[in-house]
């Protein structure tokens, strides 16, 4: 007996239960707002924060500006740095034993109690929100890119080792590739924690040269106890994080397709 036939598109089965989800979801945030009577400045519903979207669409889209352009920053420095790092570290297991740490400290190290040393060593605006993303988003990539790199199949490096492939040779045409998977891997943590970073560095950083980013946004509607301009900043923050992990799930995905089965359909 033959399988049934799917006339579904592909892209329709997989966004069609998501979206059917956020549907049930909003219809049931709105209809509770309204029947419990709950104050808009509490929780507002769905359709107010859709209104205030709509009125204030210029003020949400200049600060999501502001806010990409540190949170693209830090990102792209943490990748590149990130790469760097865990390259250096590999190189020596004495080396990874007296640096990682520091490495961990990175992740660890409560970015807003630093966000104020920040302001004052960069100055208040896009450098500090930036730097403040790249401290944030810089360890996945550490962590990821030495792992794989650490994964690479020893009877590898020995058939390289027997054919007198240099140091370079081996990082560029072994190591590296086979690490792609992991390196991947760090940048879409990487990427939603920047934007996490630049939102954290903003509520410290004030204003930036080119306006208030989205950090400001919120501060600033939740003192006039405007909760609808909070949420629809709160949800452009998220749209940008989503936004730029699905940017760096694409690049991945068309990177390693051809030969890695963790990017196959």
């Amino acid at each position: 007996m033959s399988p049934p036939h799917r006339s579904q598109h592909p892209l329709l089965r997989i966004t069609l239960p998501p979206l059917i989800a956020l549907g049930v979801f909003v219809a049931a945030w709105e209809l509770g707002t309204a029947v419990l009577a709950v104050p808009a400045f509490l929780l507002p519903p769905p359709s107010a924060i859709a209104r205030v979207a709509v009125a204030d669409a210029s003020t949400l889209a200049l600060a999501t500006a502001t806010t990409t352009r540190a949170a693209l920053t830090g990102f792209l420095l943490s990748a590149c740095f990130g790469v760097l790092a865990a390259v250096v570290l590999s190189s020596s297991r004495l080396l990874e034993r007296a640096l990682y740490p520091y490495t961990v400290f990175l992740q660890t190290v409560p970015i807003v109690a630093i966000a104020p040393l920040l302001v004052l060593w960069f100055g208040p605006g896009d450098r500090a929100v930036s730097v403040s993303a790249f401290i944030v988003s810089v360890f996945p990539v550490i962590a990821n890119t030495l792992t794989g790199i650490r994964s690479v199949e020893p009877a590898l490096r020995d058939l390289f080792r027997l054919y007198g492939a240099g140091r370079l040779a081996t990082l560029t045409k072994l190591e590296l590739p086979a690490a792609l998977p992991s390196i991947v891997t760090g940048l879409r943590v990487a990427a939603g924690l920047a934007v996490i970073g630049a939102i954290v560095g903003e509520f410290v950083a004030g204003f930036s040269e080119g306006g208030a980013g989205l950090g400001i946004l919120v501060l600033s509607a939740y003192r006039q106890l405007r909760t609808d301009l909070l949420f629809a900043a709160v949800l452009c923050a998220a749209a940008l994080g989503l936004a730029l992990f699905g940017v760096v799930s694409f690049t991945g995905g068309r990177l390693l397709r051809r030969w890695h089965p963790s990017a196959r359909p």
